[in-house]
């Protein structure tokens, strides 16, 4: 904090050029404005201005000082206002990380609302189907599908994702479509390998009400979501993904859905991050933000929780 204090000083004389005005605007005693300066050239080992009776000029490295100075300043001011929770600005970096499945164009489009309505919030995406660490990696926040594995992470349920089973018009061709979850057994699955457990997925079905989980087998493992899906419009089996990112796919024919009688339930989609205690206004308005408007963002394959 002393150090702080010398900053905040050290700038007010380089912009001001006096001592005494320091002093006034400052409140402070003209030998502390004084002291402090000397005290800080002490510590950092070099002139930072030079005095004569009229005037108070930064020397070459004092200049170079000051640059770094303000820089210094300005980001902690940033930093401070971000808690301000009395109705100003949101302000700050906001780092959030969602599954490849959601970089489609609603979502993206969904985000730039997002900023639309907190401008002064800098936005980081990262996109990812791995399992990532928040804390060592200063991830606010993230977004993912599916059951969460315990762990000292606060969840909050936005909504569910509706899943889809489809292959290819030529898989089917070759290999005929299933009608019964048993007919899976003749049938290659491409699987798609979790972050989490380093192990294929399981797939879920429901028969009359309840869920029925079954583990693909016969086919390619894969763990990227888009790559997932390339993998069934080229015919490499079976799969089965959120509904959001075979959409365009279904609609050109290059995927047809199987066993719709079977749908899973939804799956749920929820947001996680790291401490209840003391959460940043900027991920406290995301994640409300994104609760509130979840549902809209793709009615054919969200819903609201």
């Amino acid at each position: 904090m002393e150090l702080l204090q010398a900053m905040q000083v050290f700038a007010k004389l380089a912009e001001l050029e006096s001592f005494t005005k320091v002093a006034e605007v400052m409140q402070a005693g003209r030998p502390h404005v004084t002291r402090t300066i000397q005290d800080l050239e002490a510590s950092l080992g070099v002139r930072l201005f030079q005095r004569t009776t009229r005037k108070v000029k930064l020397t070459a490295e004092g200049e170079r000082f000051y640059e770094r100075v303000k820089e210094i300043l300005a980001n902690i001011a940033e930093t401070t206002s971000m808690f301000d929770r009395s109705g100003a600005t949101l302000r700050g970096r906001l780092r959030i990380d969602i599954p490849t499945a959601f970089s489609q164009h609603s979502f993206m489009e969904s985000l730039r609302r997002f900023t639309e309505a907190f401008p002064e919030i800098e936005l980081a995406l990262g996109v990812t189907d791995r399992t990532v660490d928040l804390v060592a990696e200063g991830i606010d926040c993230v977004l993912r599908i599916g059951d969460l594995p315990d762990s000292s992470m606060v969840a909050r349920e936005i909504g569910t994702a509706i899943m889809v089973t489809c292959a290819s018009p030529g898989y089917l061709q070759a290999f005929g479509a299933p009608t019964t979850l048993q007919d899976l057994i003749d049938h290659r699955c491409v699987s798609f390998l979790s972050g989490q457990s380093n192990r294929p997925l399981p797939w879920h079905f429901s028969v009359d009400g309840e869920d029925h989980p079954h583990t693909p087998s016969g086919g390619i493992t894969v763990n990227e979501s888009n790559a997932y899906v390339q993998c069934g419009v080229a015919g490499f089996g079976i799969v089965q993904a959120p509904g959001i990112t075979v959409e365009t796919f279904l609609a050109s024919g290059e995927l047809v859905e199987v066993l719709r009688a079977h749908r899973p339930q939804p799956r749920l989609v929820s947001v996680l991050y790291p401490s209840r205690t003391h959460l940043a206004p900027q991920v406290d308005a995301f994640v409300d933000w994104l609760k509130e408007h979840f549902p809209v963002l793709h009615p054919s394959w969200f819903t609201a929780h």
